[in-house]
């Protein structure tokens, strides 16, 4: 077999694992679908190049309001590499205690939202203290990992908990430990991941049945939709459709009380 046919027959084996999980998809797509519905937010947090989840889910096309992408650039700006924001840094500063509780004082959170917590491994201190602060105001948690890496990996937070110890649902990527997934010959250490295929496959599943569920109850979203489809027109009113109704949801996460202790979020 040539090296891209195994790698997309590992691909077509991510596919499996995922098809096993439709179940805990279809329960994930109902705590997230009622926190939509109540006109509150199902917040999406990933540092490292788990952040390509958050942002497949929203804002792009085929994707809907009702999502608060938490994206961190000083966790997850790969574009320098070394240097001013480099990798060095962005991988240190997502082992760093208290960081999570600093991002999420910028919020109003309620038990009636929503959070997805992405990580492959689930090791690392900020994805794990996320899920802890949500878990804290009420809120379920599912969590998106790779459950062999996550398994075989040393947890990071000063109490040894992982991303999954934290999470009230669990979805697995089906990567592998380190994630590479294919052996060159002569070559001591695999190249190719499959987290963010598998993480993209359990992404999009969600959005769908999430959908089915907003349509069901009588709230059909305001999906992101290309000009190619709808035209050109109609695809302008629903980007800003959208864009205002994202808006107006974000809003009510900035509601603080004036001259009242602030109580809104994680106390630290």
């Amino acid at each position: 077999m040539s090296i891209t046919g195994a790698y997309i027959e590992r691909i077509r084996q991510l596919i499996e694992v995922v098809a096993k999980q439709e179940g805990e998809i279809q329960r994930a797509a109902e705590w997230f679908a009622a926190s939509i519905l109540a006109g509150r937010m199902v917040h999406l947090f990933g540092s490292g190049h788990s952040r390509i989840m958050v942002e497949e889910m929203w804002p792009r096309y085929g994707s809907f309001p009702g999502f608060n992408p938490i994206v961190e650039l000083s966790l997850t700006f790969h574009n320098g590499v070394v240097g001013a924001n480099g990798q060095r840094q962005a991988m240190f500063l997502e082992n760093t205690t208290g960081l999570a509780g600093r991002i999420l004082r910028n919020y109003t959170l309620s038990a009636d939202d929503g959070a997805l917590v992405v990580s492959s491994s689930g090791c690392n201190v900020v994805p794990v203290e996320m899920a802890e602060a949500f878990q804290k105001q009420g809120i379920k948690v599912v969590a998106l990992v790779s459950k062999v890496h996550a398994a075989e990996s040393a947890s990071r937070h000063p109490q040894g908990r992982k991303l999954h110890d934290c999470a009230d649902l669990i979805l697995d990527t089906g990567a592998p430990t380190g994630d590479a997934m294919i052996s060159v010959p002569g070559l001591d250490t695999p190249v190719a991941p499959g987290s963010t295929v598998g993480g993209c496959l359990v992404i999009n599943a969600l959005k769908a049945e999430i959908a089915q569920r907003l349509v069901a109850a009588g709230s059909p979203p305001k999906v992101l939709t290309a000009g190619a489809l709808v035209g050109t027109e109609r695809a302008k009113d629903l980007f800003e459709a959208a864009y205002d109704e994202h808006a107006a949801r974000l809003s009510r996460l900035y509601q603080f009380e004036l001259g009242l202790s602030w109580s809104g979020s994680i106390k630290e």
